[in-house]
């Protein structure tokens, strides 16, 4: 199973970021990207950096012949397409695109990678915009180190919140 969290709390080219998050799920297809199911869109406070605009967040399965590096370039595509500019890190955006798994496969950050690609996402676990949308959508979905669900993993990252 492939997993691309979506995200948006930026109007851009491609409209408002629930548009633009529909958007970029029809551009997949021109980059070999088939969408399979697609979570429902919510509305999230933002993180890391708190001072900026809700976002619209959303998960997919998709499917791909794509390797994971040239499937995280066509992703970075159609982020760029999306207006995209890189100016802080977690801050505001018309169109953020993460590969958050790829078949269970485990990729560490290599030394010699400038941007490594890591696998899976290393933010899964502390996101639920990201584990909420995961639960809904891909329920046998299990997290390739902890082995666990992402139902499970929501409830114990909300426990943890709560306390």
């Amino acid at each position: 199973m492939i997993l691309i969290a979506l995200g948006s709390n930026l109007s851009g080219p491609w409209g408002t970021p629930r548009q633009t998050l529909q958007r970029a799920l029809e551009e997949m297809k021109h980059h070999n990207i088939t969408v399979e199911k697609v979570s429902t869109l919510i509305e999230t406070s933002p993180f890391g950096v708190i001072n900026q605009p809700n976002f619209v967040n959303a998960v997919a399965i998709v499917d791909t012949a794509l390797p994971p590096e040239a499937l995280m370039q066509a992703l970075h595509m159609i982020e760029k397409r999306a207006g995209r500019k890189r100016l802080k890190r977690w801050g505001p955006r018309t169109l953020d695109l993460d590969l958050l798994d790829y078949h269970g496969l485990l990729r560490k950050p290599r030394r010699t990678s400038i941007k490594p690609l890591i696998l899976p996402h290393p933010g899964i676990l502390q996101r639920s915009f990201v584990l909420a949308p995961v639960a809904e959508i891909a329920s046998q979905w299990k997290h390739p180190v902890t082995r666990q669900s992402a139902a499970l993993t929501l409830r114990q990252l909300n426990r943890l919140n709560a306390n």
